[in-house]
């Protein structure tokens, strides 16, 4: 690996020691060296490759701590229908699909979002049967917790009028009984666990393909994230094993390992933090609620617009047996959590389970637990979250893509939703993310959503509870040293440090110094992982 000097930069270290750099040096996939360019261009000797950054910015590679990878990358060869704007047009898309498709093969697509389209109605079997007459359908709304099935896939799947509700799982029904074809929750899994997976070298090259994407958008690490009850962990964990093995990762990617794995976890002596510097074996994956669109996440009160409370995904009771055994046995637990009443309960459990007046554990996991999304929160749980050191894993994009489904689905509520800024006044350690395919990966939006609360069209004026902005700063390290203190692996990353892997970012715009509104369009001009330049657009 050849050594790479940089200088002319502006670097923003993220380190309080290097906290002024125009320059640094590479060695061996390292930082070798952070200062100025008098002592960088020092360092190199003859015949050196130098590059000059012309002034521009650099800050610490990026990492998208709560990415659906497998989802993702395969999605992106199937039906990509995140923004369509009409039923009509989805109608369209699945017709052309069908149209190409040789009979019986299945069509699945991603991204559909009936709230932003003027017939603001979930889509059903029938509207899919007539465009798809010879193919089972399978399209998953934009959240993941809800999907839309034609006939044959219900058939596939044995599906009819007398199927039970799974448990954690909803089959809507018409008023004769008969399955709409809206799946909800674990009960989509009927459906997902009988469509066939795709061949190993598929899965490889639509991973490897990934690579080149997020390099040019900043990102050089993901934390892959699992689904509840499918099938795609085993196939994204082969998967990752085969590229590892032939040492073809282009990323720091931590794996997240089902929960429902667990007790195989525990008696393999799997630990959180296995692997080598391109993957490692992460938390196991729990989900103590469902969606707030889809009226599943759990709530202290009843949604607006529909007589629910929302309901638990997984017993609280379990998920308190699962982390007393997962914390005992080296492991780290991550847990979804959208509604209000879903993080208080989950609160709890961590307070229980990790109570300083229990005996201390010989080995702790080596990184923290962490809650996935904290999405709704009341205040008075804030002090108690702050006190676990419990890390929060958010969205800051799903604040402006959720700005209008907010009021009507929980009112005044509203208002302890997102809450970023409460968040890390009261101390609260974080990490940031996408959710992606759930939402675009670009971080620059992500950070832009943090520091604006206001869509990239700049609405609404002022912001979506502005109170709760962050400064860019305080972003940007939710996409660099968060999401490595919740992998535990600051030592390594989140930072332009000596020692540490060169992982690194050169934008085209200073997004510390411009208009807030502005850092949406910033994007990479050069993105440095492993001391390597992996993308290049100068």
């Amino acid at each position: 690996m050849d050594d790479l000097y940089l200088v002319n930069g502006r670097f923003y270290t993220q380190d309080p020691a290097h906290a002024r750099a125009s320059a640094v040096a590479i060695r061996a996939g390292r930082f070798w060296a952070v200062g100025s360019d008098d002592e960088i261009r020092a360092m190199a000797g003859p015949g050196a490759r130098i590059i000059d950054l012309q002034g521009r910015r650099v800050i610490p590679g990026l990492t998208d701590s709560h990415f659906h990878y497998y989802d993702w990358a395969l999605g992106r060869r199937r039906l990509t229908l995140g923004g369509v704007p009409t039923l009509a047009h989805l109608r369209e898309q699945v017709a052309q699909a069908s149209s190409a498709a040789a009979p019986g093969c299945w069509l699945i697509g991603q991204g559909w979002n009936e709230t932003i389209w003027p017939e603001r109605r979930l889509p059903a079997r029938a509207d899919l049967d007539e465009v798809a007459p010879a193919n089972p359908v399978f399209l998953w709304r934009n959240d993941l917790h809800l999907a839309v099935v034609n006939s044959q896939a219900l058939q596939a799947a044995g599906i009819t009028a007398d199927t039970p509700n799974p448990p954690q799982g909803v089959i809507d029904r018409d008023s004769s009984g008969q399955p709409t074809g809206i799946l909800r929750d674990l009960a989509i899994n009927l459906v997902s666990n009988v469509i066939p997976d795709p061949p190993d070298k598929e899965t490889t090259q639509a991973f490897k393909e990934g690579f080149a994407v997020l390099h040019s958008l900043g990102l050089t690490g993901v934390h892959d994230q699992r689904l509840m009850g499918g099938r795609e962990g085993a196939a994204a964990f082969r998967a990752w094993q085969l590229l590892q093995t032939a040492r073809e990762i282009d990323l720091r990617v931590w794996m997240n390992i089902p929960g429902e794995r667990l007790s195989e976890a525990i008696a393999l002596g799997l630990r959180t933090g296995l692997g080598d510097d391109y993957f490692r074996v992460g938390h196991c994956k729990y989900f103590a609620d469902g969606a707030q669109g889809v009226h599943t996440a759990w709530m202290l009160e009843p949604y607006e617009d529909a007589n629910t409370t929302g309901l638990p995904l997984t017993p609280i009771a379990e998920i308190a047996e699962a982390l007393r055994r997962a914390h005992s046995a080296g492991l780290a637990i991550a847990v979804h959590a959208i509604g209000d009443r879903a993080n208080r309960e989950l609160i709890t459990v961590f307070e229980q389970a990790l109570d300083d007046k229990e005996p201390a554990v010989a080995a702790p996991p080596r990184a923290p637990h962490r809650i996935e999304h904290v999405q709704i929160i009341r205040p008075q749980d804030l002090e108690r979250l702050a006190r676990l050191g419990v890390v929060a894993s958010m969205q800051p994009i799903q604040v402006t893509d959720d700005i209008p489904m907010m009021e009507p689905t929980i009112g005044s509520r509203a208002r302890y939703a997102y809450t970023f800024r409460s968040m890390l006044d009261a101390g609260i350690p974080y990490t940031f993310n996408s959710d992606c395919p759930v939402c675009d990966p670009n971080p620059f939006w992500g950070i832009h959503a943090a520091v604006t609360r206001q869509r990239r069209d700049g609405t609404p004026p002022g912001g979506w509870h502005p109170e709760q902005r962050l400064t860019v700063a305080e972003a940007v390290w939710g996409f660099s040293m968060g999401a490595a203190v919740v992998s535990g692996r600051q030592a390594d990353l989140g930072s332009i440090s000596p020692g540490k892997l060169a992982d690194l970012v050169v934008i085209d715009r200073d997004i510390f110094a411009i208009d807030p509104m502005e850092i949406a369009g910033a994007r990479p001009v050069m993105t440095i992982f492993d001391g390597r330049v992996v993308y290049d657009a100068r």
